[in-house]
């Protein structure tokens, strides 16, 4: 192992070991590589695909949602205008007052 005094920045030296082995910043020995690689799977076009990468661009192109990786836009109701709002209240408000004038709509 030979130390060598190195510049680290400007106005910093430092003596560093030229031949020591770096810091492993895991504890893993290697690092961890997802393969693209998987066994043969049907697409809806009837072809079979052991790419990943290759499966799921058919499925984008094809309009197709791979599960668990979906984003879905927030739902809005249709009725969420200031007007429908008014008239859901109102609605409301009237059939409130039937109620406690004694109709009802399925009196028997």
């Amino acid at each position: 192992m030979t130390r060598v005094f190195t510049q680290v920045y400007p106005n910093c030296w430092r003596f560093v070991d030229v031949h020591a082995t770096p810091v492993s910043h895991s504890v893993l020995p290697r690092p961890y590589v997802i393969s693209d690689e998987m066994e043969a799977t049907e697409q809806v076009d009837g072809m079979f695909y052991t790419s990943k990468a290759k499966f799921r661009a058919i499925g984008r192109a094809l309009g197709l949602t791979e599960v668990g990786n979906e984003r879905f836009k927030p739902k809005t109701r249709g009725s969420i205008t200031p007007e429908n709002r008014r008239k859901r209240r109102q609605a409301f408000a009237i059939a409130i007052e039937h109620y406690k004038q004694g109709r009802r709509a399925n009196a028997k």
